[in-house]
């Protein structure tokens, strides 16, 4: 019995199928099954009771796994205990982004990182979809807005202001709005999140939060499409300002209606755990504050939001 076996075993335990354990570890079916087999021989007892279209922990198998699980989390953690004490950076980074920002910012970032630490691999996982940390092969994930979930564990990176913003070719073409209801008369692109068509924008103004309903040609549920549509000059966006950012600066994109300020978002690096806090999490959370500040900073200092 091998201690990766115990893995393939949690894991089967957890899909309630060798198969969907197999894709989750990137391994073979007839692999996962083996290591299962080998436990199973080495402990004198089966853990699971199989069917021709089930599978579900035998009562050996519901005593065995608890105590499992708890020494595996054990033993990773006196790993990470020993690397931090050893300034060892390695492993795998499993990290979900956001569409945009992942592309446009986050992925040269961590090419950065990976050429500061060669022992260092990378998985990303890019979409705008909520991320579960309990079926996808993710171990953090960077993401706007805080943790919504009180078991996970998450790190503030910054606050990010959001810009009503479009490109200049768009406003050569049609009057750039001044008041939230001249934007009735502009085409505005969209962003939709789980089927919800968020056309409903809020814009602040001294004390007062003005709500319009409004209409526009493009939707998507990807963000960078969104922004590749008003810089092309297809419409009005509202974006966070660090999606925006390299746009801003170069003048493609211009923030309008500065007065009216959309609702501000936050960025934050969320782990399912305290104890999958490790030495290389705490460098990516200090690499991501350093670089969205200096982003910002930049933005202030030309007074672009």
């Amino acid at each position: 019995m091998l201690l990766e076996d115990l893995q393939v075993i949690l894991k089967v335990a957890e899909f309630r199928s060798i198969t969907a354990a197999a894709t989750a570890l990137d391994m073979r079916t007839a692999t996962a099954s083996a290591a299962v087999k080998r436990v199973e021989a080495s402990l004198g007892a089966e853990l699971f009771v199989r069917t021709t279209r089930h599978l579900r922990l035998s009562s050996a198998g519901e005593r065995y796994l608890p105590q499992c699980e708890e020494a595996l989390k054990m033993l990773e953690q006196a790993k990470m205990n020993m690397h931090e004490e050893l300034g060892i950076i390695d492993g795998e980074i499993r990290i979900a982004l956001s569409s945009d920002l992942g592309r446009n910012l986050i992925t040269p970032w961590l090419d950065e990182f990976l050429l500061q630490y060669p022992n260092v691999s990378l998985r990303s996982s890019i979409s705008d979809s909520n991320i579960d940390f309990y079926r996808d092969s993710v171990d953090m994930a960077l993401r706007y807005g805080s943790p919504t979930d009180a078991n996970m564990y998450g790190f503030k990176i910054c606050d990010v202001p959001r810009v009503l913003c479009a490109s200049p070719s768009y406003l050569a073409e049609n009057p750039a709005p001044t008041k939230p209801n001249d934007l009735l008369e502009h085409n505005v692109l969209f962003y939709q999140l789980h089927d919800v068509l968020q056309n409903e924008w809020l814009l602040s103004h001294e004390d007062t939060v003005h709500k319009v309903k409004l209409k526009g040609n493009r939707a998507s549920n990807d963000g960078d499409l969104v922004r590749r549509w008003c810089v092309a000059g297809k419409g009005v966006a509202i974006k966070s300002c660090l999606d925006m950012s390299d746009n801003l600066l170069s003048g493609r994109v211009v923030s309008i209606m500065r007065e009216y300020k959309p609702t501000p978002t936050e960025l934050w690096l969320v782990c399912p755990s305290r104890q999958s806090i490790t030495p290389t999490v705490r460098l990516l959370r200090d690499l991501f504050r350093e670089k969205t500040n200096v982003i910002l900073e930049e933005l202030a200092r030309k007074e672009v939001i």
